[in-house]
């Protein structure tokens, strides 16, 4: 089964519409973690009551390149399992823009 990263900023609306289809339609799926890059949003409210982890990986300040950022997430999603062989990652309202490292490390090929 693969494993279901979702980044997010804000409300959390879309990410809500996933996770209830997951639940209701018995997608073959697992959402593992929900990463926000900022502390107040309300997705993460959200993503616990659904009982799916929530980690913040704030970018508000952050000094560094995209790329160092994204490391950030890169480090988190390892923490719960998640690589490009097992796993699919969903921007869902998050309002930054990926490294193109990134996009290549995590992009998955069938």
């Amino acid at each position: 089964m693969l494993k279901l990263a979702i980044l997010i900023s804000g409300r959390g609306s879309n990410m809500k519409s996933i996770l209830n289809a997951v639940q209701k339609q018995n997608i073959p799926i697992k959402p593992t973690i929900v990463i926000s890059n900022k502390p107040s949003a309300n997705g993460l409210k959200i993503a616990r009551k659904f009982g799916v982890q929530t980690e913040i990986v704030e970018s508000k300040g952050f000094q560094g390149t995209r790329w160092e950022y994204d490391q950030k997430i890169i480090h988190v999603l390892s923490k719960y399992g998640i690589t490009p062989k097992n796993s699919l990652i969903c921007l869902a309202g998050f309002m930054r823009v990926l490294s193109p490292e990134f996009v290549k490390k995590f992009k998955i090929k069938y």
